[in-house]
């Protein structure tokens, strides 16, 4: 090992990459097969299918195709009569649609911190949060971990509370052997581009609940009923236009195939991090629950210690690892306490009264480690580079040991850089 990559040194890891989106034929094929059915709008064959195969690969007995993840939650919350003035509780690390969704039928999100070896919702501090006017919690399964859904479930029961799980991060991913978004009361995916499950833009809801699929249904589809529902059972509900196309669902037919292949090989790509990295002084992996049986993921992350690495800040080291393998380093999203994506105060819709609008400010909870995880801790790989060769996952770890045996260089070249 030479001098660092950053510093004009030879880097670890010069091969390519994977790219993404991945597609071919298949996709042209079923694209085609949609122009020529001339069903273009819902409730296609193609959609039909790509709901039944989802489904059934997260053990859920319903699948409803939506226009994006944000709006699988609101139509979740929705489905479930979360409304005015009800209280949502979910970590402050997030993306900022969890959020969104809850303001968007007028509840109050609670922001909560998150745990600081996992990066999932802190429980205990959860249960602190919980009012007379909770009526629900949203554990997101984010980046490359599930949240630790047994402990979710007991305080679901003990408080009356729905659960609804966020697994925008998490295609494929199980608990115990059990789909996440299987084990509360509905589970909410997102289908947009960057995700592992890509669509361009989508999302789907799934339920093993037979009459919150047939809400779902309704509120997505202008208030009407399922063709195949029971007329007897229906009841009728105020819904809108929140329908995919058959377009989406011939792509996600063709991207859908590709998915468990491309699932266990991060999976297994993560394990190799995880061994290696295991013991690293100054680079923890996320501590995942022993009941996650299979991981999917958005990204892949590692906790870093500055003082290990004679204090250089965590911008830094992102920039001269990814010097390091030719591939992007990122960090976890801004916490929704400070984020500038999460202004639910510039909003006049929100603004239902004086006592609601103060409820919404996000100034008002405290998340540090969320803040920590920010501003200083977390270094992000995304799933697109975990879908590489093992001998690639080997020169991540050899680029970290690299800029750990030259830390003093990394240093000096941070102090450098920094002073311009």
């Amino acid at each position: 090992m030479g001098v660092l990559a950053v510093d004009g040194g030879t880097p670890v890891w010069d091969k390519p990459w994977p790219t993404w989106p991945i597609y071919g034929e298949r996709e042209a094929t079923l694209l085609q097969r949609a122009l020529d059915s001339g069903q273009w709008a819902y409730d296609g064959p193609l959609e039909a299918e790509f709901q039944r195969g989802f489904a059934d690969y997260h053990t859920a007995r319903h699948g409803v195709c939506v226009t994006s993840g944000t709006i699988a939650l609101q139509l979740a919350l929705e489905a479930a009569d979360i409304g005015v003035g009800d209280e949502v509780i979910l970590p402050a690390n997030t993306w900022q649609a969890t959020a969104v969704a809850v303001l968007d039928v007028n509840a109050i999100p609670i922001l909560v911190d998150i745990e600081p070896e996992t990066y999932m919702l802190d429980l205990d501090k959860a249960e602190a949060a919980i009012t007379p006017r909770t009526r629900a919690i949203i554990p997101v399964h984010l980046y490359n971990n599930v949240t630790e859904m047994d402990r979710v479930m007991a305080l679901a029961r003990k408080h009356n509370l729905t659960v609804i799980e966020d697994c925008a991060h998490s295609h494929g991913s199980r608990w115990r052997g059990q789909g996440v978004g299987t084990v509360g009361a509905m589970g909410c995916f997102s289908l947009q581009s960057s995700k592992s499950l890509n669509a361009g833009e989508g999302g789907i809801i799934i339920t093993n609940d037979d009459q919150l699929h047939e809400r779902l249904y309704s509120l997505r589809n202008c208030g009407r009923m399922r063709p195949d529902a029971d007329a007897g059972q229906w009841q009728a509900v105020q819904g809108g236009n929140y329908r995919m196309t058959e377009w989406q669902a011939a792509i996600l037919c063709a991207q859908f195939e590709r998915l468990p292949e491309q699932v266990e090989r991060r999976h297994a790509n993560a394990r190799i991090l995880d061994e290696q990295l295991g013991s690293f002084e100054g680079l923890q992996p996320l501590r995942k629950p022993a009941q996650v049986t299979r991981q999917g993921m958005y990204r892949y992350v590692l906790r870093y210690d500055a003082e290990c690495f004679n204090e250089v800040p965590v911008a830094a080291f992102r920039r001269a690892l990814s010097a390091e393998i030719g591939e992007w380093v990122g960090g976890v999203y801004h916490p929704l306490t400070q984020s500038p994506l999460y202004q639910p105060l510039t909003k006049r819709r929100y603004h239902l009264s004086e006592e609601h609008k103060e409820a919404l400010d996000p100034a008002r909870f405290a998340a540090p480690v969320a803040e920590r995880a920010y501003a200083s801790e977390a270094v992000l790989l995304g799933h697109v580079a975990m879908l590489a060769e093992p001998s690639a996952m080997r020169a991540i770890v050899d680029a970290c040991h690299k800029l750990y045996e030259h830390r003093d260089e990394l240093a000096a070249w941070a102090l450098r850089d920094a002073e311009g």
